[in-house]
């Protein structure tokens, strides 16, 4: 057994990870995990966008701006195609559940836009209570789904 202040091994968090989650347990962890992290990465690079900074930059076709949430749309929408088709291994394959979370973030983080069809992406008003607010959601999300894993390596690491 490892001592009480230890890191917990990869192959530590993989078992209990296999061991303490139902299938479908996994792919809701990995959803929120996917949406946590997704929408952490497309706010930090349009916050480089926005301020020149980085490689990345807009995409456009014919002078119109291709939003990010067409992305997620397209995304959910295969993920549903494969809701619809697959067997149950298919739908509960890890990057189903990945596509899923990551298609949902995208959509989210535009989701003013969605709503007022107008482009109020930057607009001061609101936008930073709205990333704390969705950030905290995600976390809370994740470790909520997460939580029997970390009992679990909370109990193992119990002298």
């Amino acid at each position: 057994m490892a001592p009480a202040s230890s890191i917990p091994a990869p192959g530590e968090v993989k078992q209990a990870f296999h061991e303490e989650l139902h299938p479908r347990q996994q792919s809701a962890l990995i959803s929120w995990l996917a949406f946590t992290a997704t929408f952490a990465t497309v706010r930090m690079i349009t916050h480089d966008i926005k301020g020149g900074k980085g490689r990345l930059h807009n995409v456009s076709v014919g002078g119109i701006h291709l939003h990010h949430y067409m992305w997620g749309i397209l995304t959910i929408s295969a993920v549903g195609g494969v809701a619809i088709r697959g067997d149950d291994r298919v739908r509960r394959h890890p990057v189903v559940a990945t596509a899923y979370g990551a298609g949902l973030a995208l959509i989210v983080d535009e989701f003013a836009l969605l709503l007022d069809l107008e482009d109020v992406y930057w607009a001061k008003q609101g936008r930073k209570s709205v990333d704390l607010a969705i950030g905290m959601i995600s976390t809370t999300g994740s470790v909520l789904v997460g939580m029997p894993i970390l009992r679990r390596l909370r109990r193992n690491r119990k002298p």
